[in-house]
């Protein structure tokens, strides 16, 4: 049993009857090992996922009374006293038992404590409101809400059935299936199939069959919220009013997110929009939950918990009785493997059913993959000639282009060709990216700024040079290249970009992309984030110009994150078969340019065939003995220098294998190794491959090792921090 002891208050000792021995989560400070729920004392009996205010060292923090660990005492050792709660958050009913046993299963899998977790998992906000804070919110709350049901009771009395939409044969056949089948289900449809439909369909069904039912659906990244929040909205609103849908993501304020949560706790909201952080987001209801693009790596958290939200979701469905929707056009292989059909040699196939949607909407078709073998292109050339050619064409008919490069700034670093000089960060081993509009260079690691220098640091020469390109090199020359073009308009090419760089203010997303949509803009440029889940109605010719890097990276997963990148920005094209009907009936285009126009993952995308790669992926890492053939997890240790991070984790290594610790005799610890990127802000880092065959082996050691890595910390001062990373999505 883990104490929280106090020499103040002695009224509060546990024999007096007046108070009761509750079991409380908290966030405890990282390595402390304290790691269960910790003893306090209340003048109530409280029921487990009640939330209270409890003292904490010096501070007083928010806790959730939770269920007594397994072989726990509530009598506490000779001469201990516990201290008692200060308060209850009061107007809020006790988060209910399937939310304890998800974020109770989140911090044993990814080896977290469970306040961690659990404190996460709620709003900022609440953690840093008073008993008497919350009571006040609560009431005008209460006010507020009688006022919206009397407008909501005339709406909905003025309001129709949801509008009936005609499904394609693809689209009822799914939902079919869904409404029908247990699940889990993974959805793989084309770019433009209408997955969203389906989405909106099964949402729909849920809803009116239950009248306490919810829905959560995932996006992997914030700025495609707002546009599937405006579809919800359309389609729900004139039915259960506009406060049954709501969002959850870190771009709202904290009194947004606190709003959003407690609709959805108290069932208010039906139905919840949100980023990987909504799939804790409290829902007693929950019938439903769908993950769109599934395969997105930003559904990995990479900071704390490292959780997946993804695999957490289907986890939760299962554990709720509720269905799970996996949605992609490019699933990533693990949901491809797990969602393979029964065979011969596979009677039992997967776990997931495999819905297809191959085709478009419409009468909308795939565009046209074209290879440019650069290698066949003048020197030096950034655009190919036939490339410009077919962006020129395109611009004079109106029609819109999409160029994608997933590298911001102006060019990756500064060189002086007299000395070799380049624009290395200081504190990382990284290179300064060269930032052309504001005339800087800046560290996208540790964020480190500073002027473009007027001569070379090294040796006084004045004609430094960048080399690389990043998007705002593309927009500065593609705006050259095509100041010459007139659209039928009778006005010049308009270029514009997005990246992270063009839409830090607030509000700049929303109005760059509106822009887009409007037809202001005849070239976007522009990295991954505007290469998925976006509805633009009017390009028809998309171009990834520098996509090689990822064939031959030293990450296993790089060449599925490649293939699923440039099948999305490739769907971005040819939507909408009635404007490419209208411009003349010109079939949409996707034009890479390669120095490999020969691999194999260029051959299967010609023909959109994901299939293909999906089985040529899966055959190479069954012969690695890679996931999803195997279990991964990553020990990283952070230090002062190389040798003390690498010392740290050969000394944990060798210790487990001391120590005979369970499961390791199913487990293979490789060396520990530098990471890719190994200073960051003036720390090294290393990190050490945990690789099995068996889950559940895997997850016995790494739950006994904790013991060690926590032993083995004080022994090694230089070490900073010690992490681990389960089922990592980049090695």
């Amino acid at each position: 049993m883990t104490i929280e002891t106090a020499d103040d208050n002695p009224s509060l000792a546990p024999d007096t009857p007046a108070h009761h021995a509750l079991w409380v989560a908290v966030a405890t400070p990282a390595h402390s090992s304290v790691s269960e729920p910790l003893s306090y004392l209340s003048p109530v009996q409280l029921v487990p996922g009640t939330l209270v205010r409890v003292p904490l060292g010096r501070r007083e923090v928010l806790g959730v009374v939770w269920d007594a660990p397994a072989g726990s005492t509530t009598t506490l050792p000779e001469g201990v006293r516990a201290r008692a709660i200060t308060g209850v958050l009061g107007g809020i009913t006790p988060l209910n038992e399937s939310w304890r046993r998800l974020t109770a299963f989140t911090a044993r899998y990814y080896q977290r404590a469970l306040g961690e977790v659990a404190l996460a998992a709620l709003p900022p906000q609440l953690r840093d409101l008073t008993p008497e804070q919350m009571a006040r919110r609560i009431k005008r709350k209460a006010k507020a809400d009688k006022s919206a049901d009397r407008h909501a009771d005339q709406s909905a009395n003025e309001s129709s059935a949801p509008p009936s939409l005609q499904l394609s044969d693809e689209q009822w056949q799914a939902t079919r299936q869904i409404a029908s089948e247990p699940g889990p289900f993974l959805l793989y449809g084309s770019t433009g199939s209408g997955k969203t439909e389906v989405y909106l369909h099964s949402v729909q069904q849920v809803l009116a069959a239950n009248p306490q039912a919810q829905a959560l659906v995932m996006v992997p990244e914030i700025n495609l919220t707002p546009q599937l929040e405006a579809r919800f909205l359309e389609r729900f609103a004139p039915i259960y009013g506009e406060s049954a849908v709501v969002s959850m993501h870190s771009g709202m304020t904290n009194p947004q997110r606190l709003k959003s949560w407690l609709a959805a706790h108290t069932g208010e909201a039906r139905i919840v929009l949100g980023t990987r952080m909504a799939v804790f987001a409290s829902m007693p209801g929950l019938a439903l939950i769908v993950v769109d693009e599934e395969h997105d790596a930003s559904y990995k958290q990479q900071e704390g918990a490292r959780y997946s939200a993804r695999d957490l979701a289907v986890w939760r469905a299962r554990e709720q009785n509720a269905k799970v929707i996996l949605g992609s056009a490019t699933p990533s292989l693990e949901s491809w493997h797990a969602s393979r059909p029964p065979s011969a040699q596979d009677p039992q196939g997967g776990r997931y059913l495999r819905l297809n949607m191959p085709s478009r909407i419409g009468a909308a078709e795939l565009p046209r993959v074209r290879l440019v073998d650069m290698s066949q292109q003048p020197r030096g050339a950034v655009f190919s000639p036939p490339l410009l050619r077919a962006i020129t064409e395109r611009v004079e008919r109106g029609e819109q282009c999409l160029v994608l490069l997933n590298r911001r700034g102006f060019a990756p670093v500064l060189h002086c060709k007299d000395c070799g000089w380049k624009s290395d960060c200081p504190h990382c081993s990284a290179h300064q990216v060269f930032h052309k509009i504001d005339r800087t260079l800046r560290c996208h690691h540790c964020g480190f700024t500073q002027r473009v220098p007027h001569a070379c640091p090294s040796c006084g020469n004045v004609d430094i040079s960048p080399m690389g390109r990043g998007t705002e090199q593309l927009e500065e020359q593609l705006a050259a290249l095509l100041r010459n073009v007139i659209t039928p308009e009778r006005r010049a090419a308009r270029v514009a970009r997005i990246d992270a760089d063009t839409t830090k203010a607030k509000g700049a997303l929303e109005e760059q992309l509106a822009a887009v949509h409007s037809g202001e803009v005849d070239v976007l440029v522009g990295t991954q984030m505007v290469a998925k889940g976006h509805d633009f109605r009017r390009i028809t010719l998309v171009a990834a110009v520098q996509p090689d890097g990822a064939l031959f990276s030293s990450d296993f997963r790089a060449p599925e994150r490649l293939f699923a990148l440039l099948m999305q920005a490739a769907g971005r094209a040819g939507r909408d078969a009635h404007y490419v009907a209208a411009q003349g009936g010109n079939p949409p285009e996707m034009w890479i340019q390669t120095w490999h126009a020969e691999h194999s993952l260029y051959a299967a995308l010609r023909k959109h065939d994901y299939p293909r790669f999906a089985s040529e992926q899966l055959q190479e890492r069954a012969d690695a003995g890679m996931p999803p053939f195997a279990y991964q997890a990553l020990v990283r240790a952070d230090a002062r220098t190389q040798e003390a991070a690498q010392a740290f984790l050969n000394a944990v290594s060798e210790a487990a294998r001391e120590r005979q610790l369970p499961g390791i005799e199913h487990v293979f610890l490789f060396p520990p190794v530098p990471m890719a990127v190994q200073r960051v802000a003036n720390v090294e880092r290393a990190q050490m491959l945990i690789e099995s065959t068996n889950r559940s082996a895997l997850q016995h050691f790494l739950a006994a090792w904790q013991e060690v890595l926590h032993a083995a910390r004080p022994e090694h001062k230089a070490v900073i921090r010690w992490l681990v990373d389960v089922d990592p999505q980049a090695i």
